[in-house]
């Protein structure tokens, strides 16, 4: 991606897509185990039962946040015109048409702007 302006399909390949799902799970699964006390030291009361749910539910957790990711950002993309693939991006994706009618060139200055009216 060495290219100035990316298309759409560089911005969206599926290993990116799978990397940004997989640090969502790992996020999640870690809060998870932080939040039922896997990384404190062991107390003496404290049975390896718990330890092992608290294992378990931190995987189902990272599990569930892989999958819900995947499937959120796979319906975002179908929101996409194919048609729009291939155009390179070199704005905001979210910007209105109609601020690149609004941007001038630099060298124009105040050109075409109505003159000041006099009081």
């Amino acid at each position: 991606m060495s290219e100035k302006n990316p298309t759409r399909r560089d911005l969206m390949r599926p290993v990116q897509l799978l990397g940004f799902a997989l640090i969502a799970a790992v996020f999640a699964g870690i809060v998870t185990l932080v939040s039922m006390g896997v990384l404190q030291e062991g107390r003496p009361g404290q049975d390896v039962d718990q330890q092992l749910r608290a294992w378990a539910v931190g995987g189902i957790v990272a599990g569930i946040t892989f999958i819900a990711t995947l499937v959120i950002m796979a319906l975002l993309l179908l929101v996409i015109d194919p048609a729009q693939v291939a155009k390179p991006v070199d704005r905001g994706l979210l910007l209105d048409p109609e601020d690149d009618a609004d941007a001038r060139p630099e060298g124009d200055g105040d050109r075409g702007a109505a003159p000041p009216r006099g009081h």
